[in-house]
Parts: C-alpha cells; sequence; structure tokens
C-alpha cells in the first residue's frame, strides 16, 4: 500500500465516522429536561397551579424527566388526543410526584403518588384525557381531592386547551 491510498483509506475513514459523531451528540439532548413549555393557570378544587402543557408525543414522553426541582404550586397538564386507560412511570424523574387522573370533563378521577425513577407503571383505573403532575403530596396540601374539578382559571373547561395555540 502506498502513502497515497493509505491518506485515502485515512481520509475515507474520517468522513464514514463524522454521521456517526453527529449522532453520538444527540445524546446529550435527550439526556436534558423539556424546555419550559407553555403555561396555563389551572384552578384545581379550590387550589390553583400554574402548569406547563405537554401536547405533543415528544413533551409528553419527556415530561418532568431529568428537572431537579418543582415548586409548589406549578405543575405539568399531560393533554392527550383521546381518552384512553393511561399509565405513566418516572423513569429518568428525578423528583417525587403525585399524579391526578383527570376525565375529558375536567373531573379527577385518581390521585396516586410516584416515586423517582422508578419503572413500576401507575395505570388510570378508566380511561381519561388528561393527567396532572405535581410535587409530591401537592394535591393533600392544597386540599384536591378525587371528585374535584379541574378548569382553567377564568372557569372554562379543559378541553379548550386540548387543541389550543398557547402563547
Amino acid at each position: 500500500m502506498t502513502i497515497k491510498h493509505l491518506r485515502a483509506l485515512i481520509l475515507a475513514a474520517a468522513c464514514l465516522s463524522l454521521p456517526l459523531a453527529s449522532c453520538a451528540g444527540k445524546k446529550a439532548v435527550t439526556d436534558s429536561p423539556n424546555p419550559i413549555l407553555t403555561t396555563a393557570t389551572l384552578k384545581v378544587g379550590s387550589a390553583q397551579v400554574l402548569a406547563e402543557i405537554a401536547r405533543t408525543e415528544v413533551e409528553r414522553e419527556r415530561g418532568l424527566m431529568f428537572r431537579k426541582t418543582l415548586d409548589d404550586g406549578k405543575g405539568m397538564l399531560f393533554i392527550f388526543d383521546k381518552d384512553d386507560q393511561l399509565a405513566f412511570w418516572m423513569k429518568n424523574t428525578l423528583i417525587p410526584l403525585s399524579l391526578a387522573y383527570i376525565a375529558s370533563d375536567g373531573t379527577i378521577r385518581q390521585i396516586a403518588g410516584l416515586e423517582p425513577q422508578s419503572l413500576a407503571t401507575v395505570q388510570a383505573e378508566r380511561s381519561v384525557r388528561y393527567a396532572l403532575e405535581v410535587p409530591k403530596g401537592w394535591f393533600d396540601r392544597a386540599g384536591v381531592r378525587v371528585g374535584d374539578l379541574v378548569r382553567i382559571a377564568d372557569g372554562t373547561d379543559l378541553r379548550a386547551l386540548d387543541s389550543a395555540g398557547l402563547n
């Protein structure tokens, strides 16, 4: 093999490795939290929570993963396209959370506690449209119970968020 052939071989190997390096670089992106999403103030029973709205599949899949804190009075509302028997887990979620499964009419159907990093799924007992995650114990501290209604703070039904272009 001549020096000329060796240089060509090295150059070809270097060019072929470029796409692989750029794919590996994307790993860091998947290990980072969602950017702060669009928010809405929700009335939850008689309390209020400022909720980020996770509407797209990517936003829902990432949820609160990799976040290190979540203040009382804040949370994330997951909006799904149709009623379904939803299930959540806590993979890559670092903070303890409480989860409310909410029917399409805004009624809280179930509240559950979620442990950080748990791979155990917590399935809704019946079909629901929404899920609201808040800091663990917030529902109790705020006096929120199964059967309470969740609305947008101005009293509007949650369904207005289903396809709304929030700012």
